[in-house]
């Protein structure tokens, strides 16, 4: 199936509009009307380039000359469909594009499913490397000395989110911004890992998806995805105890709060 990037619909749209861009190119923008004017339509063109790159990426057909078409004959007020018909065709499509992307995604978990399985039978074959009954791995990097927490404590941590080919998706240390949540709130592979660690350990856990964000697709993690983290715990504390001001930084993934189930 035929694709356009965004360089082949900006052609096909150059191409398109070529006549109308040069009687614009007559036209001085010296005025503060021409300049706004203009820079309307330089935003439409910019949402419309969007909105057909992200389609075709999909892998759904657009004719980009037609949805120009479109735009003009709407603004003569001439256009071909009735504002009935329009939403109709708008609807379809929308269904079109929703089942092309659970379908997309569903083939994109059932790889990850198996790369994940995959690593995981690797990477427990590795010195220092230990296996819960639930499937968390974990290795120590480094022990503390300080207090365990119980599963109802509140942490704070240090850590970096990574992908199990290497991408990085997140990291406190990045931000110098420690994440402080209760513990209880958080993936499954977090609320079994952290209560292994003391105070000032350092722990390197590869969480199975299952015990991450399963199915779901959250920020730029795949659905299906097995995750690495090394987190450093650098303060327990009981429930309710300096409770001001607890919470997560914010993160694009949602600092793994929540589980997936």
């Amino acid at each position: 199936m035929k694709k356009f990037t965004k360089t082949a619909i900006a052609i096909v749209t150059s191409a398109s509009v070529f006549l109308a861009a040069n009687c614009v190119a007559s036209t001085n923008l010296d005025t503060d009307v021409n300049k706004e004017s203009y820079s309307i339509g330089a935003s439409i063109g910019k949402y419309l380039s969007s909105q057909i790159y992200s389609q075709t990426e999909l892998g759904a057909k657009v004719n980009v000359e037609l949805v120009i078409q479109g735009v003009v004959d709407s603004l003569k007020n001439e256009t071909q469909f009735s504002d009935e018909e329009i939403l109709t065709y708008l609807n379809q499509r929308a269904e079109q594009l929703n089942a092309i992307k659970v379908a997309t995604e569903e083939k994109i978990a059932q790889e990850n499913i198996a790369a994940g399985k995959a690593y995981l039978a690797k990477n427990k074959l590795k010195s220092g490397v230990s296996v819960t009954h639930s499937g968390l791995q974990y290795e120590v990097i480094s022990e503390g000395e300080g207090r365990k927490p119980n599963p109802q404590d509140v942490v704070t941590v240090q850590y970096k989110g990574y992908l199990i080919d290497g991408t990085q998706f997140d990291s406190t240390y990045e931000r110098n911004e420690p994440n402080r949540f209760a513990l209880m709130s958080v993936i499954d592979g977090w609320q079994e890992g952290i209560p292994l660690m003391n105070e000032g350990a350092i722990y390197k856990f590869t969480i199975p998806s299952e015990l991450a964000y399963d199915t779901k697709k959250v920020g730029i993690i795949p659905p299906s995805s097995t995750l690495v983290f090394e987190v450093e715990l650098l303060k327990v504390e009981a429930p309710g105890q300096n409770s001001h001001g607890m919470g997560l930084s914010g993160m694009g993934m949602g600092g793994m709060m929540g589980s997936a189930h």
